[in-house]
């Protein structure tokens, strides 16, 4: 089994540990329906716990709320019933998972990650941002409790975690409609990879954000595939790094066509701000520096956004050694022309 599909069946399972054991030592709400949560799993051995687990993938898979991005198309790879057995009940059942003050893209995750990317073509910038940088940017961009937040690549969710973390400390007590916001309707993502969806999708449920029936803020899909239709006051994000793309996304509401990922990122986050919104963008250097569209898209952004802060980071923060990287901060400007905002 390669170190991904490891990875993947230990979230699934990992999850149902932990959603159990905030239901049984926590007494918060039941997150995964009786008879296909982590107690069935342990009531059955051999080829009956296969047969079950994988009737758990398939149930679980098949609605379109929040359990439906967790299991979205899950298979159980782990082809032999003893070692299955193994896994549940002499590896995860032993352990409190919760007490260990972990979320699920902690150290662990994040090193079986980094040896997913270095096994693939794929970057493990698709996956994750180090933590100490996500609390930095939270930290200076300091979200408020009504804000509506996006992070149009969110990977694992790390961002919606940190602002979430951040609201709590900063603004506690919260009254109840903050609550009530902060806990649904509060974030909102796009993630084109199954596997950190599914990560985000995990974190937001066993953070208390969402509820497993609601419709899930975090999209499987292509971000930068077409004009969401609605407007944020805050986005922040770490889009995927790669110089090109087969698709060009050629968009009326762009202003200009390019395959650089990076710079579409960049015009689809200048568009999903509210006038008024702000943004904090991990991007490469060649957003910076690129000539021909990334000068066209540099003018624009400068003229219709207040860009005050440019960020250099340490060389090899990323798992992609050598890679610069840097944090644009920009607030969208009153009055700005933009196709996407004049008729809102």
């Amino acid at each position: 089994m390669s170190y991904g599909d490891y990875l993947e069946q230990l979230t699934y399972l990992l999850f149902l540990k932990m959603a159990d054991e905030q239901y049984e030592l926590l007494g918060e709400e039941r997150v995964v329906p009786e008879g296909l949560d982590w107690p069935s799993l342990l009531s059955r051995s051999g080829a009956d716990l296969e047969v079950h687990y994988n009737e758990i993938l398939t149930k679980l898979g098949t609605s379109d709320d929040m359990l439906g991005v967790v299991f979205r198309k899950a298979r159980n790879k782990v082809q032999n019933p003893a070692k299955l057995e193994l896994l549940i009940k002499d590896f995860i059942d032993d352990h409190e998972w919760l007490s260990l003050d972990a979320d699920l893209k902690g150290d662990a995750y994040e090193g079986l990650i980094e040896k997913t990317a270095r096994e693939g073509a794929r970057g493990a910038g698709q996956y994750f941002t180090p933590r100490a940088l996500i609390s930095a940017m939270v930290d200076v961009m300091q979200p408020e409790p009504s804000d509506r937040i996006c992070d149009p690549a969110c990977g694992t969710g790390g961002f919606f975690l940190g602002a979430y973390e951040s609201i709590v400390k900063r603004f506690s007590p919260l009254d109840p409609d903050q609550r009530d916001h902060l806990r649904s309707g509060a974030f909102t993502g796009w993630e084109i990879a199954e596997l950190p969806a599914r990560l985000c999708a995990m974190n937001m449920l066993l953070h208390g954000i969402e509820s497993p029936e609601s419709d899930s803020p975090v999209h499987v899909d292509d971000a930068l595939r077409d004009d969401p239709g609605v407007r944020f006051d805050m986005v922040l994000s770490n889009p995927p790094f790669g110089r090109s793309s087969s698709d060009s996304y050629e968009r009326e509401n762009f202003w200009t066509t390019t395959r650089n990922k990076q710079l579409n990122f960049v015009q689809h986050i200048v568009g999903l701000l509210k006038v008024g919104g702000s943004a904090a963008v991990v991007v490469p250097d060649n957003v910076l520096f690129e000539a021909g569209s990334g000068e066209t898209i540099r003018r624009r952004l400068l003229h219709d956004c207040d860009v005050h802060t440019l960020l250099r980071l340490p060389t090899g923060i990323f798992y992609a050694q050598g890679v610069k990287a840097n944090v644009l901060f920009f607030e969208r400007r009153e009055g700005a022309e933009h196709p996407w905002t004049r008729d809102l």
